[in-house]
């Protein structure tokens, strides 16, 4: 064998072992998909995901469907192959580790602060919801109830939702107007919508289970549009006033704000 053929051959057979290294090495990226999503005004499990106590409530028609994405664990093994598969793919994406889990360092961790960003946003949606009502805390009380769901993107929902099932519009009608509206959103106690991450895998999971409207925080208009299901609706928001005024302007006919 020649010496240019035997360098070739070590050549070859690194560049091999490099590929091999590229495949088969674990990189810091997470794949998530579409996830589950809630009509926050009916029940989880048998129980009602909404109970107020100290006021009366509505009978309510439609679904106000909280959305949520699933990824890959903290502890999983995402390989090159995975990347360039979730790159093509509409019903996946490819998101860095730390964007999906920015604080644990393994599953129990990640959802103990998952717990704890929930039970927030549903603190801060009711004092959101009430507020916007002219409602006080200390005589109406709410509980939220949502099993196998953590974060804070659900807070929109909660608020809007606590809204429908004490006041409607406000005028004897359902905020839904008898449709399947879903959405996403952080919330803060004044009313702010925050933007949360993984748009185009929510409005996949609301298109799947039955949404005609999704609720998106305007500055992710253009991730939500990225992969919108056909004959989705997007009604980008600012507030939980904003959010309720398009809902209103759905029912009646009105202006209605679009991304």
């Amino acid at each position: 064998m020649s010496s240019r053929t035997r360098a070739l051959a070590v050549c070859s057979a690194l560049v091999l072992a490099l590929v091999l290294t590229a495949l088969l090495a674990p990189l810091p990226f997470a794949v998530a998909y579409p996830g589950m999503t809630a009509n926050v005004l009916g029940d989880d499990k048998g129980k009602p995901v909404i109970t107020i106590t100290g006021a009366g409530t509505r009978k309510t028609s439609g679904q106000l469907r909280m959305t949520s994405i699933v990824a890959t664990g903290p502890d999983a093994s995402v390989h090159l192959p995975d990347l360039i598969e979730g790159w093509f793919r509409t019903d996946e994406a490819v998101m860095p580790r730390e964007a999906v889990y920015p604080v644990g360092n393994n599953t129990e961790e990640i959802a103990e602060h998952n717990a704890k960003q929930m039970a927030q946003s549903q603190d801060t949606a009711t004092s959101a919801a009430l507020g916007q009502l002219g409602r006080s805390t200390k005589d109406i009380k709410v509980k939220l109830s949502l099993a196998d769901v953590g974060g804070p993107s659900a807070g929109l929902m909660f608020a809007l939702g606590i809204v429908d099932k004490l006041d409607g519009d406000g005028a004897g009608h359902d905020l839904t107007g008898g449709r399947t509206v879903a959405g996403t959103g952080t919330i803060t106690a004044d009313g702010k919508v925050g933007a949360v991450g993984g748009v185009p895998l929510k409005t996949q999971a609301a298109h799947r289970d039955g949404a005609s409207v999704f609720l998106v925080p305007r500055k992710e208009c253009t991730d939500a549009r990225a992969e919108l299901p056909k004959g989705m609706r997007l009604v980008p928001v600012t507030t939980l006033d904003s959010a309720v005024d398009a809902l209103k302007a759905l029912r009646t006919g009105g202006p209605v704000p679009h991304c």
